[in-house]
């Protein structure tokens, strides 16, 4: 299973994703941090991105965190 380090950008005008290197990501979200909205925002979208489903995405850590290990 493919993991990768993604930084999220919470709070932001626009959503977009830049690949720093491969395996390492910056997600920017619309989506604020608070009460999990920024993850699920995370999650739903990773998946259209790398179009697969919401629950072939894991938070594996950093789910209160800024930088998060994610696994597909």
């Amino acid at each position: 299973m493919p993991k990768f380090v993604v930084t999220v950008k919470p709070g932001t005008s626009q959503e977009k994703i830049i690949e720093k290197t491969p395996g390492e990501l910056t997600i920017y979200l619309r989506a604020k941090a608070h009460d999990g909205e920024a993850n699920e925002a995370l999650i739903k979208f990773l998946a259209k991105h790398f179009k697969t489903s919401k629950t072939s995405i894991k938070i594996v850590r950093g789910h209160k965190s800024h930088t998060k290990i994610i696994e597909l």
